[in-house]
């Protein structure tokens, strides 16, 4: 596998152009996240699961400062008063609202403070040597969580109620046919990476796995055949659910998937964004928690696959039984691979991006939706916490579930092969999808 930088072997400049790209898109998102809504509603918190925006926005200049102005920088504090304000392990979010938060005014003069110190920082670094600085490693990581909060201010403007405020062009329609099936082989390929320069401490390291051969869909579930399971009873029949996920079907009332509405016709809407939408039956369903990923492997006979599974499936190509950045090869995403850098806000239809393909033929592993995979979040062998154990040592071992893939809300700079996302499997209100597997019947091996 090839990594796209490293500064050396790169010319040095070049890497900080492209960190200050990454850093000033994060940042261009951000705002434009935050500036769409008056002070009242970035105040407000329009869902007990999310913090009011305003919290985000001044969260995103604290670690900044913490990591890039004080840790690399070696400077003074820019406001050492609101370091435990802003700390995510110390409040909880249905709790901030509550907090003597800076308003929107304050918190963007923050990070704009914060910011400008960064640029300078940037500059008199060598970018070389300390881990955590070498090949820009620091500065990564903060762009990453940047575009992470964007992710989660997404979702916040999704369950906000009012009046739309965003806008972007409509998602590709289908483009090529895509339906069946793929058939992974056997064997072993390697696993996460060791070399990425900005992967994150749980993308390693780099270790050989062996897969089992197995049967992956060639596109994700779409709405149309996710509304033939709810047709055909499938909230409502107990032995398509684990115990616990008809528990929390029960407790939660969970009838479709959130944000779907059914008019006295028959025909299911969907919100998004403040916009009521007829469902586009060959989108990627959107919105359901694993246990309702479950539930549909089952009525569908098949299973959800493994975060090993899924990752051979998006990095193993078979003709040179090598192991690529992502299921199009090495190249970065772009407009013609991907739906990703929240650039539609919605997801493509299946088929709207042949060239993002895996050499195996499946499609739209990478953007759109993320996928939720049947594994629990635990550490590969040989883990080390790096450069702090809160960013995932401490969420190992938990109820959490493995996403995969990223979605249309994810940028590229925290989307690759072997990027991995979790979440608890109640979750509903981020941008996720699933894929189903199945193991191969004898014949088939």
């Amino acid at each position: 596998m090839t990594t796209h930088f490293s500064a050396p072997t790169d010319d040095v400049e070049r890497l900080r152009d492209r960190i200050a790209s990454a850093l000033a898109r994060a940042r261009a998102r951000t705002l434009g996240l935050t500036d769409a809504l008056d002070e009242s509603e970035l105040v407000a918190q329009h869902s007990r699961l999310m913090s009011p925006l305003v919290w985000d926005l001044a969260h995103i200049g604290n670690q900044e400062e913490l990591w890039l102005v004080r840790d690399v920088g070696g400077r003074e504090p820019v406001r050492a008063d609101i370091d435990e304000l802003y700390d995510a392990f110390k409040h909880a979010r249905a709790n901030r609202p509550g907090l003597p938060l800076l308003d929107p005014a304050q918190a963007r003069d923050y990070v704009g403070t914060v910011r400008d110190k960064v640029w300078d920082v940037l500059d008199r670094n060598t970018l070389r040597g300390d881990p955590l600085v070498r090949d820009g490693f620091a500065f990564g990581m903060i762009a990453q969580h940047e575009q992470q909060h964007d992710e989660t201010m997404l979702a916040t403007h999704q369950l906000r109620a009012g009046e739309a405020v965003l806008s972007a062009p409509p998602a590709p329609t289908t483009l090529t046919p895509v339906d069946g099936e793929i058939i992974v082989p056997a064997g072993e390929f390697v696993m996460g990476t060791s070399t990425h320069p900005w992967a994150l401490d749980n993308e390693r390291p780099a270790h050989p796995v062996h897969v089992d051969a197995f049967a992956l869909d060639a596109a994700p579930i779409t709405n149309a055949q996710y509304a033939a399971f709810v047709d055909d009873g499938g909230y409502d029949r107990a032995e398509l659910w684990s115990d616990r996920g008809w528990a929390h079907r029960r407790e939660a009332g969970l009838v479709a998937p959130q944000f779907w509405e059914r008019d006295p016709s028959g025909q299911w809407w969907r919100r998004v964004f403040g916009v009521m939408t007829p469902l586009r039956p060959r989108q990627p369903v959107v919105h359901v928690c694993w246990y309702e990923a479950e539930a549909y492997a089952r009525w569908a006979g098949k299973r959800l696959p493994t975060e090993a599974e899924w990752e051979k499936a998006a990095r193993f190509d078979p003709a040179t039984e090598s192991t690529r950045e992502y299921p199009w090869g090495d190249a970065e995403p772009d407009a013609d691979t991907a739906n990703l850098g929240q650039r539609h806000l919605e997801p493509a239809e299946v088929g709207a991006y042949p060239k993002g393909a895996s050499p195996a033929g499946a499609h739209q592993l990478i953007g759109d939706v993320w996928e939720w995979t049947a594994s629990g979040f635990e550490p590969y062998p040989g883990f080390r916490a790096f450069p702090y154990a809160e960013y995932s040592d401490v969420f190992f071992g938990g109820d959490y579930r493995v996403l995969r893939g990223g979605s249309f809300g994810t940028d590229p700079v925290a989307c690759r092969g072997t990027f991995r996302n979790w979440d608890h499997p109640i979750r509903r209100q981020i941008f996720a999808g699933f894929r189903l597997a199945r193991d191969l019947r004898p014949e088939e091996r």
